[in-house]
């Protein structure tokens, strides 16, 4: 992929999204919590904060939030974890939240038989009232520079305005040369109230025609862009990698924009156990991650993210599809030894996992 030389753009990074405080009741169940333990966390934000504090790199994000103690909150997690947050756009709050608030995510990490469970609490929020128009992307990717823009199905399916405003930005930063990165995330239940699966292939077949780097499973694909494949259950097997391989064929054969599409396999034995590992194709060939069989979760939440980061962060740094892939399925196994959507562990960390290091103390 052509790459941005450094001394053209201010952030190697830039995710569009929104963040939302997750309540988390530790070991126990959402309906029985007398506590809960705060963090921040959204799908495309993830990626900018594994991207800084992992890895290094200068990060942003464009987001909203209601300008009170919640959205201060907020802000306080982005500046904890090295975001920039220049491009966050402050609402007026109205008192109670009837015309914008900011958004709530209540998680259970889930345990051996019982799954995790998540109940995003998001209506009405200040992100989800972002429409285009809202940033200037012709100083953002114009005259400031950024190397690479992240964005996802998530956030476009949170309104009409979100769709719209996906649409213009993955445009605007394929015009001055950004690459493109989009996680197709689909969830039925975003969509549903804003014209449901035409709805959503209407919006991600035209986001798709802008991207360079496309993630998401077979699910993602079939739901966002109206591809099938015999065979494709999303289990961590021969026949399931094989048919992923053959929906890619048929993927990039329609849209020869994409120079990246990229997907985690997860075969999920308990909600503490999976199977793990991630598959690229680039350059015309499949990549494989190394294998990370009955990986011991303990937190799933932000796997996917922190596998996207990674994923990122091995192209910029080498542009070696196979070490890109090894970055992106080492940095989702770790994140997802610790609680919180977003990423705790460290490149060095990443790199040891990669190399096949064990779980020994470290002294």
């Amino acid at each position: 992929m052509p790459l941005k030389l450094r001394e053209t753009y201010a952030f190697d990074h830039l995710s569009l999204g929104e963040i939302m405080l997750r309540l988390d009741p530790g070991e126990g169940r959402i309906r029985t919590a007398r506590e809960f333990k705060v963090w921040e966390g959204g799908g495309e934000y993830n990626v900018a904060r594994g991207l800084r504090k992992c890895f290094g790199l200068k990060t942003a994000v464009c987001t909203a939030f209601v300008d009170n103690d919640v959205g201060r909150l907020l802000e306080d997690f982005v500046l904890q974890g090295g975001v920039a947050t220049d491009f966050i756009l402050w609402r007026s709050d109205d008192g109670i939240g009837r015309s914008t608030r900011n958004g709530l995510n209540f998680t259970e990490r889930g345990f051996g038989i019982r799954g995790a469970v998540g109940i995003p609490d998001r209506g009405h929020t200040a992100s989800s009232q972002l429409k285009p128009g809202d940033f200037d992307w012709d100083m953002i990717f114009g005259k400031l520079g950024v190397r690479w823009f992240h964005t996802g199905g998530i956030f476009a399916a949170l309104s009409e305005t979100t769709a719209a405003l996906t649409i213009e930005a993955v445009k605007a930063a394929a015009k001055y040369g950004t690459i493109v990165s989009y996680d197709l995330n689909y969830r039925p239940s975003l969509w549903k109230s804003i014209g449901g699966p035409k709805k959503a292939r209407e919006v991600n077949r035209e986001i798709a025609r802008s991207v360079d780097v496309m993630i998401g499973n077979e699910e993602d694909y079939t739901a966002s862009l109206g591809f099938e494949v015999e065979g494709m259950d999303h289990h961590l097997t021969k026949i399931e990698t094989d048919a992923f391989k053959r929906m890619i064929e048929k993927v990039v054969a329609e849209f020869k924009n994409f120079k990246v599409a990229a997907t985690t396999l997860r075969k999920v034995i308990t909600a503490t156990k999976n199977d793990w590992s991630a598959i690229c194709w680039a350059d015309g060939k499949f990549y494989e991650s190394r294998k990370y069989p009955e990986l011991e979760i303990f937190d799933r939440v932000g796997g996917g993210d922190s596998f996207a980061s990674g994923l990122i962060y091995g192209f910029l740094a080498t542009g070696d599809p196979q070490k890109a892939v090894d970055y992106g399925a080492a940095h989702g196994a770790l994140a997802m030894t610790t609680p919180g959507d977003t990423s705790m562990a460290t490149r060095k960390e990443v790199e040891k996992v990669m190399g096949g290091g064990s779980a020994r103390v470290v002294r």
